[in-house]
Parts: C-alpha cells; sequence; structure tokens
C-alpha cells in the first residue's frame, strides 16, 4: 500500500486533502481536515479576569488554536489557570517602561516560536510591544481591543501620541462602545474600516444563579447585617465620582443608622484623597474591599448599586452597569460609556446629573422606600442586559478572526 499526500492550502479556510490510493484495489478514499486559526492573545498587567476565562472557554475549539502571553510583575492568576485548562500560556515578568525592551524581545521570539495567523492585544503595554512585535515578524493580522476612551485626552495629552502609534500598528481595532469609537474617528483620525464595535459578553446566569451558601459566607466575612447596603465596585479614582457618593451617603445615615456602605476594588490613585472623606465615618458604616474573587456574590449583598463616573465619555465601557443589573440590584448610575446606549432613567435604573451628591441620596432613599420601583428595575434591567450575552460576543469575535 502507497500513500500520496496532496497538500492543497488556502489562505482563510486552509484545508488539506489527503487523498489514500490503494494500489491494490484502485480504491480512493478522501478526508478533509481544516486547520485551526492560530491567535495569540498578549495582555499586560492582569492577574485575574475572568473575561479572558470565558474566551478560552467558549472560543470554538474546532476552528481556532488559542494562545496566551501574559505580561506582568509576577505570576498572574489567570496564567495558572490557562495552564491548568490545558491552554498554551506563557508569563514574562514585566515591571512597567523599564522592562519595554526585555518584554519586546521575548514576545517577539514567542511569537517566532507560536507563528500565530493573529495576535490580539489589550492594555497599554501589552498595545505596544505586542503590535509592535507583531509587525516586525509580519504577522498579517493585528488586533487591539481599545479599553480608555477619552482618559488620555483629558490627563495625560503626551501619551495620546502612543494611542496613536498602536492605531498605526493595528490591522483592527476593537471598539467596547460607541463611545470608544467616537473617539477614536473623532479625535484620532482612525479610519472607520478599521473600527469593529463589539460590546463586552458576559456570562449572565452567573450573576443570577449565585447560591445562598455563597452569599451568607460573603455577609460573614464582611459582617453585613441586615440593613440598607448601598454598593460600588469602582477603583478609588476621582473620575468614577465616588468622591460624590460619599457624602450622599452620609446623608442617609441620618435616616438609617446602620446603612452599610461597600467600596469593592477599594484601590488606586486616589486613595488617600477617598479615604480621607471616609475619616468621619463611623468605621462600622462602611466595607473597603480591595479584591473580592467572588464577584457574582458580591452583588447580592447590595440593597442598591451606585455607579457615577463625572462625564458621559470618561467611561469607555462601564462593566459594572451590566454587571449590577444582571445581578438584579436596583442601581443608580450616571450616563457615560456603554449607559448612553441603554440606560433609561426610571425604566431600568434612576439616572441622575454628573458630580452631584444632593441627586445621588435623593435616588439611593428612593430606591431604599419605593419597593414597586425597586422591583420594575430589577425585571427591566435583567431584561435590558441581554444584549451583552457572552453568545454574542463570542460570535463576533469569531467573526472578525475568520
Amino acid at each position: 500500500m502507497g500513500v500520496l499526500l496532496l497538500g492543497v492550502l488556502l489562505k482563510t479556510n486552509i484545508k488539506i486533502l489527503l487523498v489514500e490510493i490503494n494500489r491494490t484495489n484502485t480504491e480512493y478514499k478522501y478526508n478533509t481536515f481544516t486547520l485551526k486559526i492560530k491567535v495569540t492573545y498578549i495582555l499586560s498587567n492582569i492577574d485575574k479576569a475572568v473575561a479572558f476565562e470565558w474566551i478560552a472557554e467558549h472560543l470554538d475549539a474546532d476552528k481556532f488554536e488559542l494562545s496566551f502571553i501574559l505580561l506582568h510583575s509576577q505570576e498572574p492568576f489567570l496564567h495558572r489557570w490557562l495552564i491548568e485548562k490545558g491552554v498554551d500560556s506563557y508569563f514574562i515578568p514585566h515591571f512597567g517602561k523599564k522592562s519595554y525592551p526585555k518584554s519586546f524581545v521575548s514576545v517577539t521570539a514567542l511569537l517566532r516560536k507560536i507563528k500565530p495567523d493573529i495576535v490580539h492585544t489589550h492594555l497599554f503595554d501589552a498595545n505596544l510591544i505586542g503590535l509592535s512585535a507583531a509587525k516586525l515578524l509580519r504577522i498579517k493580522r493585528r488586533i487591539y481591543t481599545r479599553h480608555h476612551s477619552t482618559f488620555h485626552h483629558d490627563n495625560f495629552p503626551k501619551a495620546i501620541k502612543y494611542d496613536k502609534a498602536s492605531n498605526h500598528l493595528a490591522t483592527d481595532i476593537i471598539a467596547i462602545s460607541q463611545n470608544v469609537k467616537n473617539v477614536l474617528i473623532e479625535k484620532e483620525n482612525v479610519p472607520k474600516n478599521k473600527i469593529h464595535l463589539i460590546h463586552h459578553g458576559f456570562d449572565l446566569k452567573k450573576f443570577q444563579n449565585v447560591s445562598n451558601i455563597e452569599i451568607e459566607e460573603l455577609r460573614k466575612k464582611y459582617n453585613i447585617l441586615n440593613a440598607p447596603v448601598i454598593g460600588i465596585v469602582s477603583r478609588y479614582i476621582k473620575l468614577k465620582g465616588i468622591q460624590y457618593i460619599i457624602p450622599a451617603f452620609k446623608k442617609i445615615l441620618k435616616e438609617y443608622p446602620n446603612a452599610i456602605l461597600i467600596l469593592a476594588n477599594a484601590n488606586g490613585a486616589d486613595k488617600d484623597y477617598i479615604r480621607e472623606l471616609l475619616s468621619d465615618i463611623p468605621k462600622k458604616n462602611y466595607r473597603e474591599i480591595v479584591f473580592e474573587p467572588n464577584l457574582f456574590a458580591l452583588y447580592q449583598l447590595f440593597d442598591v448599586y451606585v455607579h457615577v463616573p463625572i462625564d458621559e465619555k470618561i467611561e469607555a465601557f462601564g462593566q459594572t452597569y451590566v454587571e449590577a443589573l444582571a445581578a438584579g440590584v436596583p442601581s443608580v448610575f450616571t450616563l457615560s460609556g456603554v449607559a448612553k446606549e441603554f440606560i433609561v432613567d426610571e425604566e431600568n435604573a434612576l439616572v441622575v446629573n454628573h458630580c452631584n451628591s444632593e441627586d445621588i441620596h435623593h435616588a439611593i432613599d428612593l430606591l431604599i422606600k419605593d419597593g414597586e420601583l425597586r422591583q420594575k428595575l430589577i425585571y427591566n434591567g435583567r431584561k435590558s442586559v441581554k444584549m451583552f450575552n457572552l453568545e454574542n460576543f463570542i460570535t463576533s469575535l469569531e467573526t472578525l478572526y475568520k
């Protein structure tokens, strides 16, 4: 018996036609195999992020071969998680600007080894290093996801040139909201045909199917009693508007002395300023949580949720808008990022003016007292976030990669 291998390679949907010839009976058998599209993710300064776990779990393994390169100061949780799941992951120690030359060499060497069809980068350092290395190696598809909107324009104008460099190096840019797309087009002159609007995707059931045991464990962990609990999930930076929530909460305490303010992700550039604002609130009335791995159960502790970025453009997306409503928490929002695309006042949340503590206090107080309004917002909130389901997100990614 002899075997003749005839390779027919097509650039996009690569296929190999294998023809087996049996010389004795001249019987021909044809088997068609599809080679997978190799996609390498390059991420910087990400320790644990459930979004990338969802991608690794749900991207079609029959069509795509996924690998990760992680730049971080210490071995990330995500790296260990990927290895356990059998996904190729490479950890490169990275310590900011001083590590750029060494990280660039390491990333280039790994990409030369992996030989991906597509490189997809996330966050500032990964964008500059990963896209540059991919360009050097002539990798034809270079994608980056833009996770910020006007942050550099408003606060670090010298960094805009680096954003523009990423825009130039990339063949495709994913805008996570219409707001980000507008910034790319209007402020950075990116061609429209280079931009793909793909909203973040969420496993919405994870926020709804939380066991009572998990919730009670967190109540005990953070000593949360039966009192109005106001929740915040936001870094300690002024752009998020926490400095307007705290005065509103102080007014809530006058009527509800046992109320509790939970501040999750309690770290950031303005932490000293935020803690000064908290200093005259009794310790029993607030909890600072730097990191809680069970985010799904954490939302279930909140009676009211508040997220109030200081203007309509500063938030690139605002995942917490979707998370809070998916978890069924009556919420108080300012319109920023993706909220402008689906939040409607008194339908799926209460909308307040930017930078307005009085508005925030009134909205929180209303949600504590008005049970009928709470139920309306819970029902409509869960209904409205279905547009951000994980299936839509994965389908959009796969379409772009093909």
